[in-house]
């Protein structure tokens, strides 16, 4: 089984879905596969941020497909959150695509939502998703719509999943959505796997689980949380001149990561 059946697989075990913690450098990417992950996703906004940009804007086209690429190394399957498509149009998202399927890149997420809080048009994240499944028929295609992060959009949620999935994408993104009932509706009602981002104190992969969820993303959150855990050291060590180091691994550990991607 090659890397895209095997990430295509881990999407279709009821009642087990996949968790997949998303990444936004080499070093978080190889310690979670290193830790056990079955996958690895990037986070958009992680990769952005890390290069000083600004998160769904286009501008981390090129630091996506240096890190997609180097992670496609991993002995686990990768999939690379490549935001709207960059901006490009349908064949210029197919080539990128097809571009990280021959790295060994198992999966994309590609989002609906435009800078400005607009939705992209129907027909036209039809054209894009057949475009990229056209390129790269082995690739899974994560549809994603914000019709739950943008005021006035939710309505319009079915509609949109109905259409990706005609367009052929292998599996539908509903970040911000948290209702359990609606959650339901559609996992019964869609053939194609749904994907839930995991919201802290919010419902549980197990509750996501039994309501038929196939896959729970973190997305940005552990960059985010990374990030605040390097300022609380940072204020610790300020404050107090010395902090417990027990769980962090050590430099020769993490000197080792780089092996994980081959030479």
């Amino acid at each position: 089984m090659n890397r895209c059946e095997t990430f295509r697989a881990l999407h279709h075990r009821p009642g087990a879905p996949l968790v997949l913690p998303n990444a936004w450098d080499h070093a978080s990417a190889a310690a979670l596969a290193e830790a056990g992950s079955a996958a690895i996703g990037t986070t958009s906004l992680g990769v952005a941020s890390a290069a000083g940009k600004r998160d769904a804007t286009g501008t981390a086209r090129e630091e996506t497909l240096r890190l997609g690429t180097s992670l496609a190394r991993l002995p686990v399957p990768v999939t690379v959150d490549i935001e709207g498509g960059f901006g490009m149009d349908p064949a210029g998202v197919a080539e990128l695509a097809a571009d990280l399927l021959r790295a060994g890149v198992a999966g994309v997420n590609i989002e609906d939502g435009r800078p400005g809080g607009t939705l992209a048009p129907v027909a036209y994240q039809q054209e894009l998703i057949g475009a990229v499944k056209e390129a790269a028929p082995a690739l899974f295609v994560n549809a994603r719509t914000d019709t739950y992060w943008l005021p006035g959009h939710a309505d319009g949620t079915a509609r949109r999943l109905s259409a990706y999935q005609e367009a052929g994408a292998d599996g539908l993104f509903v970040p911000g959505l948290q209702d359990e009932s609606v959650i339901a509706a559609l996992t019964a009602g869609y053939e194609t796997p749904l994907n839930i981002l995991y919201a802290p104190g919010r419902l549980t992969v197990a509750r996501l689980a039994g309501l038929g969820v196939a896959r729970v993303s973190t997305g940005s959150l552990l960059f985010r949380a990374a990030v605040q855990h390097a300022v609380d050291v940072a204020g610790a060590v300020a404050r107090s001149g010395g902090v417990d180091g027990a769980g962090v691994p050590a430099y020769a550990v993490a000197d080792g990561w780089a092996d994980s991607y081959g030479k």
